[in-house]
């Protein structure tokens, strides 16, 4: 195990109804806040106005801002973090999915430092961002999730999109990470399947890119990772099947907080080439991401490590699916194919053709994946340096 140093300072107020608190909550840090959602879902499903009721009966005062899309806009994050400072707003209360909450956290940057969120994107063609991350000031963010996936609610980092320059990246900084995050499994009944599925591959491929490429000697980290990746697969069909399953919705909840809250990676290191790669996918071609980390993983896993790290990826299928193969190399192979087997169980299954990406765009993706996601280097770190000629090969093994 490496050296360590761990700090999760998000409050979680976790179980069915807690939604409810939302206004005490709140009125806690601020009384004026800015509500940032999506477009339609939380209207939709009436989860918005179960928020702003909470919220008038605490007496906080709001401002909406719902005009979140996914893969959140670069020219959105501007215009949120303009209001909230014109408005005079003290604190960003997210409400929805990992878009919602990623954008909030970048219009608390914006909101208290005027600059265009652009400058902070790591890897974008200004340079800024070796100057202003890690980012150490923003505006206060509390989020409310009503999607399991992105583990968002208890983090510091969020990925934005600068849909004019075709580039998605991350932005990162201890000022970032939410007050409070209120999990409500409830608020997650009325995810479509196809958002489920999208959602368990995500907060799956949050905890298998550390475990396949960090320190192989974290095992108190190995054992809580391969727990929580049993429990994805274990539940996501469970809440495919029957939408308000209460057990598979509230474990998987918690799954996607503790995924990416920093627990399972401390002490093992690790880094994260798979989502590079997709998000130079969904920034050219705005699909979800779940779905983009579905298409690319079974070719990273026989390109890349499955020469490099077979025992890891045996291990991964031992523990997680049940692989008897005695021999690594045949049981890493059998890995493969049973995560692919629960993929298409979940429907998860596509590829980049399917989704409509062209094939001559391939190399220039591949480019672009080292240029953003290398952040000055020349390469992707894995379980080795992963340059464009690598990442060119996953691209054209995932294409159809």
């Amino acid at each position: 195990m490496i050296p360590f140093s761990l700090h999760i300072p998000t409050k979680i107020y976790f179980g069915p109804g807690r939604v409810e608190e939302v206004g005490d909550i709140v009125k806690q840090y601020a009384g004026r806040v800015l509500l940032v959602t999506g477009r339609t879902s939380a209207k939709k499903t009436g989860v918005l106005d179960r928020v702003a009721d909470r919220l008038r009966e605490a007496g906080v005062e709001f401002v909406l801002f719902d005009k979140i899309e996914p893969n959140p806009r670069t020219s959105t994050v501007d215009e949120g973090g303009r209001i909230a400072r014109e408005e005079g707003c003290q604190l960003v209360l997210a409400l929805g999915g990992g878009s919602a909450m990623d954008a909030a956290k970048a219009i608390a940057t914006v909101a208290l430092s005027g600059l265009p969120i652009y400058e902070y994107m790591s890897g974008n063609r200004t340079g800024r961002w070796k100057e202003l991350l890690p980012i150490q000031e923003a505006l206060p963010v509390i989020t409310v999730p009503t999607l399991a996936a992105t583990g968002s609610e208890s983090n510091s980092t969020a990925v934005i999109t600068n849909w004019e320059t075709k580039e998605k990246s991350g932005i990162r900084g201890p000022a970032l990470f939410p007050k409070a995050a209120i999990l409500d499994p409830e608020l997650t009944y009325t995810v479509p399947a196809n958002y489920t599925a999208d959602g368990a591959v995500d907060m799956f491929t949050h905890l298998y890119e550390g475990y396949l490429t960090g320190d192989e000697h974290a095992h108190v980290q190995d054992e809580l990772t391969e727990g929580l990746m049993r429990n994805v697969v274990r539940f996501a069909r469970k809440a495919i099947e029957r939408p308000d399953h209460e057990e598979a919705r509230a474990h998987l909840l918690w799954t996607s907080t503790l995924a990416l809250n920093g627990i399972t990676n401390a002490g093992r290191g690790g880094s994260y080439p798979v989502h590079q790669m997709e998000h130079t996918v969904s920034a050219y071609y705005d699909i979800s991401h779940g779905r983009g980390l579905a298409i690319l993983a079974p070719a990273y896993f026989r390109l890349i490590v499955l020469e490099d790290r077979p025992r890891r990826l045996a291990r991964l299928g031992r523990q997680v699916f049940q692989v008897t193969a005695g021999d690594d190399r045949r049981a890493a192979e059998a890995t493969i194919e049973a995560f692919e087997a629960w993929l298409r169980e979940i429907g998860a299954f596509d590829t980049l053709k399917g989704v409509g990406v062209r094939r001559e765009d391939l190399r220039m993706m591949a480019e672009e994946t080292i240029r953003v996601g290398g952040k000055g280097e020349k390469y992707l770190a894995g379980t080795r340096p992963i340059g464009v000629e690598e990442v060119l090969r996953v691209y054209e093994a995932a294409y159809e």
